[in-house]
C-alpha cells in the first residue's frame, strides 16, 4: 500500500493480525466535540475545570478503544471465516472494517456481524467490574468512578444500537444473513434488511426529536444536528443496501452459460503457429490462455500482437512472447450452470487492490479452463434482461 493511499485513510496507528489500523482525520472532530460538550456538563455537576477536561479527554480515548475493539471483533471473525481483511478505520461515524477475498455463507456473515457488538458487551463487563473495584474509594477518585460508568454506558449503547435489525448496522447484517439462509438468495436478505434500515432511520429521528417536542421540550441545535447526522447515515446506508440487492438480483437472473465463451488454451512452450491454428479451430473464442508446465493458467495472450507476426515467423516465436501481465482476480471458479455473481464481482474489481477487467477466465473446481466471460457480454446481457 502506498503512502498516498495510507494518508487517504487517515493516520496509521498500528496493526492487528497483519491488518493496518487507521485513525481517520474526522476522529479529531469527535474528540473536540466530546471535550466541548461533556466537559461543561461535568463542571455543572461540581468538577473543577481541570478535572472535567481530563475526564472528557480520557472518555474520548476510551471511546476510540471501544470502536477499535468493535472492529477487531469483526476482523478476527472475518479472518476465521477465510476473508481477507484489508484495513480497520476509525471515523466520524464510529468505524468500519474493509474485508473481502472469500465466498461468505449466511452463518459466517452473521458471526462476523455479531462479533463487533460482542466485543463492546465484553468491554461493558470490564468497565462494570472496574467500577465495582473503585466503588469503595469513589469519593477520593471521583474522576475514575465517572469514567468507568461512562465507559459502561457507552459500550452498552454501541452494542445495543448496532444490534438493531436494519442495515447498515450489524444487526441488519445478521437479519440479512438470516433471510439469505432461509431463502437461499443473498439479494433478498439485503433487500429486507435495507427496508428495515430505512424504517429504523425514521424511528430513530422520531424518538430523538419528535418525542421530546411532543413532550414540550425543545432540543438544542447540537442535538438536532447529531440526530440528523445519524438519521442520514442510517438512511443512506439502507438505501445503498437496497440498490445493491436490486443489482445482485438482476445479475443472478443472467445464466452463466449465456455469457460464457470458449477459450483457446495452449501450453507455454508452443509456438505462435500452434496458437493461430487453435484460434482457427475454436469458433467464438475471443481470448487465449497460456499454461505453465504444471498446467496452471499464466495469463491471457495478446492476440493483436500475435496477428502482427508474419506467417513465416510464427513457428519460431513462442507464445510466451505475447503473455499479458495477469490482473489480480483474473481467474474465477465457476460452472456453466452456476452463479454468475462472483464472476461479475471479479470483472468489476470489487475486491481491494483489484481493477475493472475486460474479461476473466472461468475454471472448474479442478482448475480446468471452462471459458471466458467478458465485461461487454455481461453488460449486454443485463441490458437485454
Amino acid at each position: 500500500m502506498t503512502q498516498a493511499v495510507d494518508r487517504s485513510h487517515g493516520w496509521r496507528i498500528g496493526r492487528l493480525r497483519g491488518v493496518p489500523i487507521y485513525l481517520g482525520w474526522s476522529w479529531a472532530l469527535i474528540a473536540v466535540v466530546i471535550v466541548a460538550v461533556f466537559g461543561p456538563q461535568l463542571q455543572r455537576e461540581g468538577f473543577s475545570a481541570t478535572s472535567a477536561t481530563f475526564i472528557a479527554a480520557a472518555y474520548a480515548v476510551l471511546l476510540l478503544v471501544s470502536v477499535l475493539v468493535h472492529e477487531a471483533g469483526h476482523t478476527i471473525a472475518a479472518q476465521a471465516s477465510g476473508q481477507r481483511v484489508d484495513r480497520i478505520v476509525a471515523t466520524l461515524m464510529g468505524g468500519h472494517t474493509v474485508f473481502a477475498g472469500g465466498q461468505l455463507r449466511p452463518r459466517s456473515a452473521a458471526l462476523i456481524a455479531a462479533a463487533g457488538p460482542l466485543g463492546n458487551l465484553a468491554l461493558a463487563a470490564v468497565g462494570w467490574g472496574a467500577q465495582r473495584l473503585i466503588e469503595p474509594a469513589a469519593r477520593s477518585m471521583p474522576e475514575l468512578w465517572v469514567l468507568a460508568g461512562a465507559f459502561v454506558v457507552a459500550n452498552l449503547f454501541v452494542a445495543i444500537f448496532n444490534l438493531l435489525p436494519g442495515l447498515p448496522l450489524d444487526g441488519g447484517h445478521i437479519l440479512a444473513a438470516g433471510v439469505w439462509g432461509a431463502t437461499g438468495r443473498r439479494s433478498t436478505g439485503l433487500l429486507a434488511a435495507g427496508w428495515v434500515g430505512r424504517l429504523l432511520a425514521v424511528v430513530v429521528v422520531a424518538w430523538m426529536v419528535v418525542r421530546p417536542l411532543l413532550a414540550g421540550e425543545r432540543p438544542d441545535l447540537f442535538s438536532i444536528g447529531w440526530v440528523a447526522l445519524i438519521g442520514a447515515f442510517l438512511w443512506q446506508g439502507a438505501t445503498q443496501s437496497i440498490g445493491s440487492a436490486r443489482a445482485q438480483s438482476a445479475v443472478a437472473r443472467v445464466p452463466l452459460a449465456s455469457v460464457l465463451r470458449p477459450v483457446v488454451v495452449v501450453p507455454g512452450h508452443v509456438s505462435a503457429e500452434t496458437l493461430v491454428r487453435g484460434l482457427m479451430e475454436q469458433r467464438g473464442a475471443e481470448w487465449a490462455v497460456a499454461l505453465d508446465p504444471v498446467g496452471r493458467p499464466m495469463g491471457f495472450l495478446d492476440l493483436q500482437a500475435v496477428a502482427s507476426v508474419p506467417a513465416e515467423q510464427r513457428p519460431q516465436v513462442p507464445v510466451t512472447s505475447f503473455l499479458l501481465a495477469p490482473s489480480p482476480g483474473w481467474v474465477v471458479v465457476g460452472l456453466p450452470d452456476g452463479d454468475i455473481t462472483p464472476i461479475v464481482q471479479a470483472l468489476a474489481g470489487h475486491l481491494e487492490g483489484e481493477q475493472v477487467k475486460h474479461a476473466v477466465l472461468v475454471v472448474d473446481p479442478a482448475g480446468r479452463a471452462v471459458g471466458t466471460v467478458s465485461l461487454d457480454d455481461v453488460e449486454h446481457a443485463l441490458q437485454d434482461g
